[in-house]
């Protein structure tokens, strides 16, 4: 019993280790980041270049929470800017029929959960691939989205809404900062405090094995991908209340962005690992990472370039930090 405990605290031991270096290294990134474009234009080190750059992180620092979820369990979302332009038009819509601001954002966090949800019983009950299953819901929802609207935008979205979302409630700072803040706890909270969390790792780590040990695999999926649809929805609200339209069209390659972030902060993409500050993190990397080259007058074309570069080289990470990891282990031993 003792070296049960003994081996489980070292597995313990190993994993936060390991979550730790990762978080680290993405934030000392993100800090010589800043140095060297601090370094090339002063203007980049200002109170308001920070806050828009975390403006700048909130659409896609909401969407990567939600990815994470699915890409812990061992999944991935395609769908996901799909569901962002379907919550959008039919949020807007019920703004513009009337519908209170707090009624229409409830629905829309309710349409956005069932679209997640039918991501994750796509992938449970008729046991397809995430990848297959959610593009193909990529597809339909996108679909859903131009059929409801004729292809048109949703115009004239009701000040009182836009302000819901879209208000400053501190000199430059909108709400919608404190809201990507608030999913961030709560999401934390329900990775690394509750049973769900636990579940979630489990069944992303190994699901057979989780399967034996008693979890319930199908509901723990199926609420990973609702939780990720939960979140797309801020995110699609919150870029209603910004922009004052609704687009079907909008959406389109923000799940890779969202991914790129997840990858960034430390989700296996593999499952059974990860981390809602790492994905933070990796979100607040990119973001200061388009605006140091808009005000570096770098063309906005060498951002995919780039990205690209730092999603290969996060990958690679993933390979040091296995081996410290390693080593780490047997230093405990």
């Amino acid at each position: 019993m003792g070296k049960e405990n003994n081996s489980r605290q070292k597995a313990v031991s190993r994993m936060m280790f390991s979550g730790s270096v990762r978080e680290i290294g993405v934030f000392v990134a993100l800090i010589i980041m800043v140095i060297i474009f601090a370094l090339i234009d002063s203007s980049y080190v200002t109170v308001g270049n920070f806050v828009d750059i975390v403006k700048q992180a909130t659409i896609n620092g909401i969407l990567a929470i939600g990815i994470t979820f699915a890409i812990i369990s061992g999944g991935i979302d395609l769908s996901l800017g799909s569901t962002f332009a379907i919550v959008i038009v039919a949020v807007g819509q019920l703004t513009v029929l009337g519908v209170p601001p707090v009624a229409a954002i409830c629905a829309g966090a309710v349409l956005g959960t069932f679209m997640g949800s039918i991501n994750g019983l796509l992938v449970t009950k008729m046991r397809l691939q995430p990848f297959i299953a959610t593009l193909g819901t990529m597809s339909v929802f996108r679909g859903i989205a131009y059929v409801v609207t004729g292809g048109w935008p949703v115009l004239n979205i009701p000040d009182a809404y836009r302000k819901s979302l879209g208000a400053k409630v501190i000199g430059d700072v909108p709400i919608s900062i404190f809201v990507l803040f608030a999913i961030a706890v709560i999401a934390h909270i329900l990775l690394k405090k509750t049973r769900f969390g636990n579940y979630l790792f489990a069944v992303g780590g190994n699901e057979e094995a989780a399967k034996l040990s008693g979890v319930n695999v199908d509901r723990t999926k199926i609420l990973a991908y609702s939780m990720c649809g939960f979140c797309v929805a801020f995110a699609g609200m919150i870029m209603l209340a910004n922009l004052g339209t609704g687009e079907p069209a909008t959406g389109q390659g923000y799940e890779l962005d969202a991914i790129a972030a997840s990858a960034i902060g430390g989700t296996r993409m593999a499952g059974g690992k990860g981390s809602i500050l790492g994905t933070f993190l990796g979100a607040l990397l990119l973001a200061a990472l388009k605006i140091g080259l808009i005000i570096t007058g770098v063309s906005t074309f060498w951002q995919y370039i780039v990205t690209g570069i730092i999603i290969v080289i996060a990958a690679y990470f993933e390979v040091i930090q296995s081996k410290l990891s390693s080593k780490f282990s047997k230093s405990q031993a």
